[in-house]
């Protein structure tokens, strides 16, 4: 049997590729077993390598740190690439899940992915997922105490759509409660 040599960074690295939200240094160290100064170091030197900065090609992929954590995003400069083939190979219809999904983060945006499971009363993990990958959601901005990513909808929905704005979406129900009955005007 051969003794498997340990390459901490290609470690991080797979664990970074899966990972779906940002991944701090502590639960990335604690997941691989090593201090945490190692990680951080080995972090930083995967960040050097993606920019380019080690002697190799800058990549098309980088390393962030957003929300208290570290997570893979495709370079500004190649997005274009990446819309295009989402573009293309996206099927026409989305489930229903994912239309109710899509319709709470239009309605309520900019919206946490918890807000949307409250409202659903499901957990909507892989249907953010799909409508990010999509393009039709994209990360708002990330609170900066409890790193809970908010997310809207993208110009690209608006064109699926064929509106200009959010503001041409219909009303919603004027039958429904708005919840305000009951509640004296303070003014």
């Amino acid at each position: 049997m051969t003794e498997v040599t340990r390459d901490l960074q290609r470690e991080l690295e797979a664990i970074l590729m899966v990972a779906d939200e940002p991944q701090s240094v502590v639960a990335l160290a604690s997941a691989l077993d090593v201090p945490l100064s190692e990680a951080k170091e080995a972090i930083h030197a995967l960040v050097a390598d993606y920019n380019g900065d080690s002697g190799g090609p800058q990549r098309g992929f980088e390393l962030r740190e957003v929300g208290g954590g570290w997570r893979m995003y495709v370079r500004d400069t190649y997005d274009y690439a990446v819309k295009k083939l989402i573009q293309d190979q996206v099927p026409a219809k989305l489930s229903q899940a994912a239309l109710e999904t899509l319709a709470v983060i239009a309605y309520k945006q900019p919206v946490t992915r918890g807000h949307v499971s409250a409202i659903r009363a499901v957990n909507v993990d892989t249907v953010i997922r799909t409508l990010l990958g999509r393009g039709l959601i994209q990360e708002s901005h990330t609170d900066s105490e409890t790193g809970a990513i908010f997310y809207e909808t993208t110009p690209m929905l608006l064109q699926e759509l064929g509106i200009e704005s959010l503001d041409q979406l219909p009303p919603l129900s004027p039958l429904l409660d708005d919840g305000a009955e009951g509640f004296d005007d303070v003014s």
